[in-house]
């Protein structure tokens, strides 16, 4: 194991929800250099760099850990809808969209790498995400948070129109680096 890697972290889930699109979107940033691409068969590399350098910090695991059959099969799926975040030419984020039937769409997730926290951008990326969820035609627009995640996002969330509808406990199981470091640089 890593020194200050623990073997389990045992965390709150919190289940959010909203049945209408918010009245006022976000306003686009000014003086920023960005660009918001939805991707199209993304590779499988590049969907764990995302992953891994967005959510480190907040222990996401779960697509780190999935063969790349797993992997393929959900962010391939014709209604998936994965946007990429840039910032000054560079990678800063991305959303993933999962529709389920035709009644919700799941903000599956949603995150932005160090260098682009701080500079006004997560409430409208956010917002976009939004956005994007409701252009599908859904009743309602679901998202899960825990108490790993930054301590903004429970705020942010229900600051732009979503309300928590559940709660649970989960444990996590961190990756220690070279687990980490063999998912995300396999072939």
């Amino acid at each position: 194991m890593d020194e200050g890697v623990p073997d389990s972290i045992e965390v709150t889930v919190t289940f959010l929800e909203m049945d209408a699109p918010p009245a006022y979107p976000p306003t686009v940033p000014y003086n920023r250099q960005i660009a918001l691409l939805r991707a199209k068969e993304m590779p499988l590399h590049f969907y764990r760099y995302l992953a891994d350098r967005v959510g480190r910090k907040w222990h996401w695991v779960n697509i780190l850990r999935m063969s790349d059959e797993e992997l393929a099969a959900g962010i391939h799926h014709e209604d998936r809808e994965i946007s990429v975040l840039y910032l000054d030419g560079s990678p800063a984020g991305f959303f993933d969209l999962k529709p389920h039937l035709p009644d919700e769409v799941e903000l599956a997730y949603f995150g932005m790498m160090d260098h682009a926290t701080g500079q006004g951008l997560g409430r409208w990326f956010l917002g976009t995400a939004i956005s994007a969820c409701w252009a599908l035609g859904p009743k309602r627009v679901t998202v899960q948070t825990c108490t790993l995640d930054h301590p903004a996002a429970l705020p942010l969330y229900q600051k732009l129109g979503f309300k928590p509808v559940g709660q649970k406990k989960e444990i996590v199981h961190p990756m220690p680096f070279a687990e980490r470091s063999a998912s995300v640089m396999r072939p």
